[in-house]
Protein backbone atom coordinates (compact mmCIF):
# COMPACT_ATOMS: atom_id res chain seq x y z
CA UNK A 1 0.00 0.00 0.00
CA UNK A 2 0.95 3.90 -0.76
CA UNK A 3 -0.21 6.60 1.00
CA UNK A 4 0.20 9.90 -0.84
CA UNK A 5 -0.20 12.31 2.36
CA UNK A 6 -1.31 16.10 2.39
CA UNK A 7 -0.77 17.19 -0.92
CA UNK A 8 -3.05 19.36 -2.22
CA UNK A 9 -5.11 17.29 -4.99
CA UNK A 10 -6.62 18.79 -8.44
CA UNK A 11 -8.83 15.75 -9.20
CA UNK A 12 -10.71 16.99 -12.38
CA UNK A 13 -13.98 15.98 -11.11
CA UNK A 14 -14.08 19.34 -8.59
CA UNK A 15 -12.79 22.31 -10.02
CA UNK A 16 -11.74 23.45 -6.57
CA UNK A 17 -8.75 21.69 -5.55
CA UNK A 18 -8.53 20.14 -2.01
CA UNK A 19 -6.07 19.33 0.42
CA UNK A 20 -6.11 15.55 1.15
CA UNK A 21 -4.34 12.11 1.04
CA UNK A 22 -4.65 9.15 -1.60
CA UNK A 23 -4.60 5.91 -0.91
CA UNK A 24 -3.53 3.39 -3.29
CA UNK A 25 -3.26 -0.77 -3.33
CA UNK A 26 -2.92 -2.83 -6.13
CA UNK A 27 -2.14 -0.62 -8.52
CA UNK A 28 -5.38 1.44 -8.09
CA UNK A 29 -7.09 4.86 -5.81
CA UNK A 30 -8.59 2.86 -3.18
CA UNK A 31 -9.71 6.40 -1.44
CA UNK A 32 -9.26 10.15 -1.08
CA UNK A 33 -10.15 11.62 2.00
CA UNK A 34 -8.56 14.70 4.07
CA UNK A 35 -6.79 12.34 6.57
CA UNK A 36 -6.35 8.85 6.02
CA UNK A 37 -4.71 6.41 8.57
CA UNK A 38 -2.78 3.41 7.17
CA UNK A 39 -0.35 1.96 9.64
CA UNK A 40 0.99 -0.42 7.07
CA UNK A 41 1.30 1.73 3.73
CA UNK A 42 4.63 3.73 2.65
CA UNK A 43 4.31 7.53 3.01
CA UNK A 44 4.82 9.62 0.38
CA UNK A 45 5.35 13.48 2.15
CA UNK A 46 3.10 15.43 -0.32
CA UNK A 47 3.35 18.81 1.54
CA UNK A 48 3.44 21.99 -0.37
CA UNK A 49 3.13 19.63 -3.28
CA UNK A 50 0.84 19.65 -5.96
CA UNK A 51 -1.23 16.79 -7.28
CA UNK A 52 -2.73 15.75 -10.49
CA UNK A 53 -4.28 12.78 -12.54
CA UNK A 54 -1.98 11.44 -14.71
CA UNK A 55 -2.28 13.50 -18.17
CA UNK A 56 -4.01 11.66 -21.30
CA UNK A 57 -2.98 12.37 -24.78
CA UNK A 58 -6.08 11.32 -27.08
CA UNK A 59 -3.69 11.71 -30.17
CA UNK A 60 -0.28 10.71 -31.15
CA UNK A 61 2.66 8.43 -32.70
CA UNK A 62 4.91 8.20 -30.83
CA UNK A 63 7.00 5.00 -30.30
CA UNK A 64 5.97 4.60 -34.20
CA UNK A 65 7.52 7.62 -35.43
CA UNK A 66 10.46 7.83 -33.03
CA UNK A 67 13.08 9.88 -31.66
CA UNK A 68 16.21 10.63 -33.96
CA UNK A 69 15.50 8.30 -36.56
CA UNK A 70 13.72 10.53 -39.54
CA UNK A 71 11.86 9.56 -42.62
CA UNK A 72 13.63 5.76 -42.86
CA UNK A 73 12.67 4.64 -40.09
CA UNK A 74 9.45 6.03 -39.05
CA UNK A 75 6.52 3.26 -39.07
CA UNK A 76 3.57 5.26 -38.78
CA UNK A 77 2.43 5.94 -42.53
CA UNK A 78 2.25 3.23 -45.25
CA UNK A 79 2.89 4.39 -48.35
CA UNK A 80 2.15 1.74 -50.75
CA UNK A 81 -1.57 1.53 -50.37
CA UNK A 82 -4.01 4.60 -49.66
CA UNK A 83 -6.73 2.14 -47.90
CA UNK A 84 -4.79 -0.02 -45.03
CA UNK A 85 -7.59 -0.28 -42.30
CA UNK A 86 -6.02 -3.57 -41.41
CA UNK A 87 -2.85 -2.45 -39.95
CA UNK A 88 -2.53 -2.25 -36.13
CA UNK A 89 -0.46 0.30 -34.12
CA UNK A 90 0.51 -2.34 -31.78
CA UNK A 91 2.81 -4.06 -34.24
CA UNK A 92 5.10 -1.14 -34.99
CA UNK A 93 5.39 0.43 -31.76
CA UNK A 94 9.24 0.79 -30.15
CA UNK A 95 9.02 0.72 -26.18
CA UNK A 96 12.42 1.75 -25.94
CA UNK A 97 11.46 5.29 -28.01
CA UNK A 98 13.62 7.68 -25.67
CA UNK A 99 10.58 9.48 -26.79
CA UNK A 100 8.31 7.57 -24.41
CA UNK A 101 10.31 8.46 -21.47
CA UNK A 102 10.19 12.12 -22.01
CA UNK A 103 6.69 12.05 -22.20
CA UNK A 104 6.45 10.22 -18.69
CA UNK A 105 8.92 12.79 -17.44
CA UNK A 106 6.32 15.44 -18.41
CA UNK A 107 3.36 13.74 -16.45
CA UNK A 108 1.84 12.05 -19.72
CA UNK A 109 0.93 8.60 -18.28
CA UNK A 110 -1.31 7.29 -20.77
CA UNK A 111 -0.71 7.61 -24.69
CA UNK A 112 -3.39 7.21 -27.51
CA UNK A 113 -0.86 6.12 -30.73
CA UNK A 114 -1.65 5.00 -34.44
CA UNK A 115 -1.03 5.35 -38.03
CA UNK A 116 -0.24 9.53 -39.30
CA UNK A 117 -2.85 11.09 -41.47
CA UNK A 118 -1.28 10.00 -45.21
CA UNK A 119 -3.85 7.25 -45.83
CA UNK A 120 -7.21 7.49 -46.73
CA UNK A 121 -7.92 4.60 -44.26
CA UNK A 122 -5.32 3.96 -41.80
CA UNK A 123 -5.57 1.15 -39.04
CA UNK A 124 -6.23 1.36 -35.59
CA UNK A 125 -4.94 3.44 -32.72
CA UNK A 126 -3.44 1.59 -29.23
CA UNK A 127 -3.43 3.04 -25.92
CA UNK A 128 -0.54 2.38 -23.88
CA UNK A 129 1.11 3.09 -21.01
CA UNK A 130 4.86 4.66 -20.58
CA UNK A 131 6.26 1.67 -18.86
CA UNK A 132 7.13 -2.00 -19.83
CA UNK A 133 9.84 -3.66 -22.17
CA UNK A 134 7.81 -5.16 -24.61
CA UNK A 135 4.42 -3.83 -26.02
CA UNK A 136 1.72 -5.95 -24.39
CA UNK A 137 3.14 -4.38 -20.56
CA UNK A 138 2.37 -1.05 -21.47
CA UNK A 139 -1.35 -1.65 -23.28
CA UNK A 140 -4.02 -0.73 -21.90
CA UNK A 141 -6.49 -1.16 -24.84
CA UNK A 142 -5.01 -3.11 -28.03
CA UNK A 143 -7.51 -1.46 -30.60
CA UNK A 144 -9.17 1.94 -29.68
CA UNK A 145 -10.07 3.35 -33.07
CA UNK A 146 -9.92 3.34 -37.11
CA UNK A 147 -7.90 6.39 -38.24
CA UNK A 148 -9.28 8.27 -41.54
CA UNK A 149 -7.95 11.21 -43.06
CA UNK A 150 -9.44 13.68 -44.72
CA UNK A 151 -7.80 17.25 -46.71
CA UNK A 152 -4.37 17.91 -48.28
CA UNK A 153 -2.49 14.63 -46.36
CA UNK A 154 -4.36 11.88 -48.76
CA UNK A 155 -4.33 14.58 -51.50
CA UNK A 156 -0.83 15.16 -51.27
CA UNK A 157 0.79 11.93 -50.05
CA UNK A 158 -1.16 9.74 -52.92
CA UNK A 159 -1.72 11.78 -55.51
CA UNK A 160 0.01 9.60 -57.95
CA UNK A 161 -2.02 6.85 -56.75
CA UNK A 162 -5.60 8.27 -58.11
CA UNK A 163 -6.42 10.66 -54.82
CA UNK A 164 -6.31 13.95 -56.08
CA UNK A 165 -8.96 15.16 -54.38
CA UNK A 166 -11.39 15.65 -51.51
CA UNK A 167 -14.19 14.21 -53.30
CA UNK A 168 -11.92 11.23 -54.23
CA UNK A 169 -11.03 10.66 -50.84
CA UNK A 170 -14.03 10.95 -49.36
CA UNK A 171 -15.45 8.27 -52.32
CA UNK A 172 -12.88 5.66 -51.26
CA UNK A 173 -14.21 5.80 -47.55
CA UNK A 174 -17.74 5.38 -49.02
CA UNK A 175 -16.60 2.48 -51.05
CA UNK A 176 -14.96 0.84 -48.00
CA UNK A 177 -17.52 1.04 -45.66
CA UNK A 178 -20.13 0.08 -48.33
CA UNK A 179 -18.18 -3.15 -48.99
CA UNK A 180 -17.36 -3.31 -45.45
CA UNK A 181 -21.39 -3.36 -44.67
CA UNK A 182 -22.06 -5.79 -47.48
CA UNK A 183 -19.14 -8.24 -46.22
CA UNK A 184 -20.38 -7.86 -42.52
CA UNK A 185 -23.87 -8.50 -43.70
CA UNK A 186 -22.72 -11.40 -45.33
CA UNK A 187 -21.01 -13.23 -42.15
CA UNK A 188 -23.84 -12.32 -40.07
CA UNK A 189 -26.56 -14.26 -42.77
CA UNK A 190 -24.30 -17.17 -42.96
CA UNK A 191 -24.30 -17.78 -38.92
CA UNK A 192 -21.97 -20.85 -38.36
CA UNK A 193 -22.44 -22.49 -42.02
CA UNK A 194 -18.61 -21.71 -43.19
CA UNK A 195 -19.78 -23.00 -46.27
CA UNK A 196 -22.09 -19.29 -47.05
CA UNK A 197 -19.50 -16.77 -45.61
CA UNK A 198 -17.80 -14.72 -48.09
CA UNK A 199 -13.97 -15.09 -48.82
CA UNK A 200 -12.00 -13.95 -46.48
CA UNK A 201 -10.82 -10.26 -46.50
CA UNK A 202 -8.90 -8.61 -44.01
CA UNK A 203 -9.47 -4.98 -45.36
CA UNK A 204 -13.06 -5.59 -44.91
CA UNK A 205 -13.04 -7.85 -41.51
CA UNK A 206 -11.00 -5.00 -40.45
CA UNK A 207 -13.85 -2.22 -40.57
CA UNK A 208 -16.43 -4.80 -39.00
CA UNK A 209 -15.67 -3.27 -35.63
CA UNK A 210 -16.33 -0.02 -36.89
CA UNK A 211 -19.87 -0.78 -38.68
CA UNK A 212 -21.20 -2.50 -35.31
CA UNK A 213 -20.33 0.43 -33.10
CA UNK A 214 -17.45 -1.18 -31.15
CA UNK A 215 -14.71 1.15 -32.11
CA UNK A 216 -15.23 4.87 -33.86
CA UNK A 217 -13.64 6.14 -36.73
CA UNK A 218 -10.76 8.70 -35.63
CA UNK A 219 -11.06 11.44 -38.07
CA UNK A 220 -8.46 13.41 -39.18
CA UNK A 221 -9.50 16.78 -40.35
CA UNK A 222 -8.30 20.37 -40.15
CA UNK A 223 -10.84 22.72 -42.27
CA UNK A 224 -14.45 23.11 -41.45
CA UNK A 225 -15.52 21.61 -44.47
CA UNK A 226 -13.59 18.34 -43.88
CA UNK A 227 -14.76 17.98 -40.17
CA UNK A 228 -18.32 18.37 -41.71
CA UNK A 229 -17.74 15.98 -44.47
CA UNK A 230 -15.79 13.10 -41.86
CA UNK A 231 -19.77 13.89 -40.03
CA UNK A 232 -21.53 13.67 -43.12
CA UNK A 233 -20.11 10.04 -43.56
CA UNK A 234 -20.52 8.73 -40.69
CA UNK A 235 -24.05 9.78 -40.09
CA UNK A 236 -24.94 7.83 -43.47
CA UNK A 237 -23.32 4.54 -42.71
CA UNK A 238 -24.37 4.88 -38.71
CA UNK A 239 -20.90 4.88 -37.31
CA UNK A 240 -19.44 6.65 -34.01
CA UNK A 241 -16.88 9.11 -34.66
CA UNK A 242 -13.94 11.65 -33.40
CA UNK A 243 -12.87 14.39 -34.74
CA UNK A 244 -9.31 15.06 -34.27
CA UNK A 245 -6.94 18.17 -35.63
CA UNK A 246 -10.02 20.62 -35.47
CA UNK A 247 -7.60 23.36 -36.70
CA UNK A 248 -10.92 26.10 -37.75
CA UNK A 249 -13.08 24.30 -35.02
CA UNK A 250 -13.18 27.94 -33.61
CA UNK A 251 -15.00 29.28 -36.51
CA UNK A 252 -17.87 26.61 -36.64
CA UNK A 253 -17.86 25.88 -32.96
CA UNK A 254 -22.02 26.37 -32.71
CA UNK A 255 -22.34 23.51 -35.65
CA UNK A 256 -19.38 21.51 -33.72
CA UNK A 257 -21.77 21.92 -30.55
CA UNK A 258 -24.71 20.49 -32.47
CA UNK A 259 -23.30 17.43 -33.43
CA UNK A 260 -22.46 16.17 -29.42
CA UNK A 261 -19.05 14.83 -31.12
CA UNK A 262 -15.69 14.58 -29.20
CA UNK A 263 -12.71 16.94 -30.37
CA UNK A 264 -9.26 16.49 -30.49
CA UNK A 265 -7.26 19.95 -30.89
CA UNK A 266 -3.95 20.20 -31.84
CA UNK A 267 -1.32 20.49 -32.86
CA UNK A 268 -1.03 24.72 -31.91
CA UNK A 269 2.34 25.53 -31.33
CA UNK A 270 4.51 25.74 -34.29
CA UNK A 271 4.20 27.28 -37.88
CA UNK A 272 1.29 27.04 -39.92
CA UNK A 273 3.07 24.70 -42.23
CA UNK A 274 -0.01 23.47 -45.12
CA UNK A 275 -3.26 26.13 -46.67
CA UNK A 276 -5.44 24.11 -44.34
CA UNK A 277 -3.53 25.66 -41.24
CA UNK A 278 -3.49 29.42 -42.04
CA UNK A 279 -6.73 29.62 -39.31
CA UNK A 280 -4.63 27.74 -36.12
CA UNK A 281 -4.92 29.66 -33.03
CA UNK A 282 -4.95 29.02 -29.34
CA UNK A 283 -7.89 30.47 -28.97
CA UNK A 284 -9.40 27.42 -30.79
CA UNK A 285 -10.03 24.80 -27.53
CA UNK A 286 -11.22 27.76 -25.38
CA UNK A 287 -13.89 28.92 -27.61
CA UNK A 288 -15.32 25.11 -28.44
CA UNK A 289 -14.91 24.42 -24.81
CA UNK A 290 -17.27 27.57 -23.99
CA UNK A 291 -19.25 26.46 -26.59
CA UNK A 292 -20.04 23.41 -25.23
CA UNK A 293 -17.93 20.97 -27.03
CA UNK A 294 -15.97 18.34 -25.36
CA UNK A 295 -12.44 19.14 -26.27
CA UNK A 296 -9.07 17.52 -25.80
CA UNK A 297 -5.68 19.01 -26.30
CA UNK A 298 -3.15 17.11 -27.92
CA UNK A 299 0.21 17.74 -29.27
CA UNK A 300 0.14 14.96 -32.47
CA UNK A 301 3.71 13.42 -30.77
CA UNK A 302 6.22 13.78 -32.25
CA UNK A 303 4.90 17.62 -34.28
CA UNK A 304 5.36 19.34 -30.21
CA UNK A 305 7.06 16.85 -27.82
CA UNK A 306 4.75 14.89 -26.16
CA UNK A 307 6.17 16.31 -22.41
CA UNK A 308 4.64 20.02 -23.65
CA UNK A 309 1.18 18.73 -23.28
CA UNK A 310 0.52 20.38 -19.99
CA UNK A 311 2.27 23.21 -21.33
CA UNK A 312 -0.06 22.90 -24.76
CA UNK A 313 -3.44 23.33 -21.57
CA UNK A 314 -1.33 27.05 -20.61
CA UNK A 315 -1.16 28.35 -24.26
CA UNK A 316 -4.82 27.78 -24.22
CA UNK A 317 -5.42 29.28 -20.73
CA UNK A 318 -3.25 32.46 -22.08
CA UNK A 319 -5.60 32.77 -24.84
CA UNK A 320 -8.89 32.61 -22.82
CA UNK A 321 -9.50 29.14 -22.13
CA UNK A 322 -10.89 28.27 -18.37
CA UNK A 323 -8.25 26.43 -16.47
CA UNK A 324 -10.88 23.92 -15.19
CA UNK A 325 -11.55 23.39 -18.98
CA UNK A 326 -7.80 23.00 -19.95
CA UNK A 327 -7.14 20.87 -16.85
CA UNK A 328 -9.80 18.28 -18.01
CA UNK A 329 -8.44 18.73 -21.70
CA UNK A 330 -5.49 16.82 -20.69
CA UNK A 331 -7.34 13.75 -18.17
CA UNK A 332 -10.70 13.55 -17.80
CA UNK A 333 -11.91 14.43 -21.58
CA UNK A 334 -8.96 12.59 -23.15
CA UNK A 335 -9.70 9.79 -21.64
CA UNK A 336 -13.57 9.30 -22.60
CA UNK A 337 -12.67 10.34 -26.33
CA UNK A 338 -10.13 6.87 -26.44
CA UNK A 339 -13.34 4.86 -24.16
CA UNK A 340 -11.21 4.20 -21.14
CA UNK A 341 -12.68 7.18 -18.51
CA UNK A 342 -13.66 4.11 -16.25
CA UNK A 343 -9.79 3.54 -15.60
CA UNK A 344 -7.33 6.68 -16.13
CA UNK A 345 -7.93 10.62 -16.52
CA UNK A 346 -9.52 11.11 -12.99
CA UNK A 347 -8.21 11.06 -9.05
CA UNK A 348 -11.54 8.90 -7.66
CA UNK A 349 -11.19 5.59 -5.63
CA UNK A 350 -11.49 2.31 -8.69
CA UNK A 351 -9.19 3.81 -10.83
CA UNK A 352 -5.31 3.41 -11.86
CA UNK A 353 -3.61 5.11 -9.83
CA UNK A 354 -1.46 7.18 -12.22
CA UNK A 355 -0.32 10.19 -10.58
CA UNK A 356 1.63 13.25 -11.08
CA UNK A 357 3.16 14.98 -7.96
CA UNK A 358 4.78 18.93 -9.07
CA UNK A 359 5.65 22.28 -7.62
CA UNK A 360 3.12 24.00 -9.40
CA UNK A 361 0.56 24.59 -11.54
CA UNK A 362 1.90 22.38 -14.78
CA UNK A 363 0.69 25.04 -17.30
CA UNK A 364 3.61 27.32 -16.00
CA UNK A 365 6.79 26.94 -17.80
CA UNK A 366 8.45 27.14 -14.79
CA UNK A 367 6.68 23.90 -12.77
CA UNK A 368 8.35 21.09 -12.44
CA UNK A 369 7.10 17.39 -12.55
CA UNK A 370 8.62 16.28 -9.21
CA UNK A 371 7.33 12.66 -9.39
CA UNK A 372 4.99 10.31 -11.69
CA UNK A 373 3.17 7.44 -10.76
CA UNK A 374 2.10 4.58 -12.72
CA UNK A 375 -0.40 1.98 -11.25
CA UNK A 376 1.04 2.77 -8.21
CA UNK A 377 4.31 2.33 -8.62
CA UNK A 378 6.99 5.42 -8.98
CA UNK A 379 8.72 5.48 -11.70
CA UNK A 380 12.27 6.28 -12.61
CA UNK A 381 12.79 9.98 -11.94
CA UNK A 382 13.40 11.79 -15.46
CA UNK A 383 14.44 15.56 -16.88
CA UNK A 384 11.52 15.56 -19.66
CA UNK A 385 13.66 18.48 -20.60
CA UNK A 386 17.15 17.64 -21.25
CA UNK A 387 16.77 17.43 -24.72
Amino acid sequence: MLLIKGGLIHDAVNREPYVGDILVEDGKIKKIAPNIDAPDAEVYDAAGKEIYPGFVEAHGHTGLDGWGIGFEGQDYNEYGDPMTPQLRAIDGIEPRDPALIQARGGGVTTLCVGPGSSNVLGGTFTAIKPVGVRVEQMTVKAEVAMKCAFGENPKRCYRDKGNCSRMTTAAHLREMLFKAREYMNKLDAAGDDASKKPAFDMKLQALVPVLRGEMPLKAHAHQANDLFTALRIAREFGVRITLEHVTEGHLVADELAKENVMLAVGPTLGHASKFELRNKTWQTPGILAKAGCHVSIITDSPVIPQNYLPLCAGFAVKAGMDPFDALKAITINPAEHIGLSDRIGSLEAGKDADIVVTDGCPFEIDTRVLDVFINGEKTEKVDAFAS
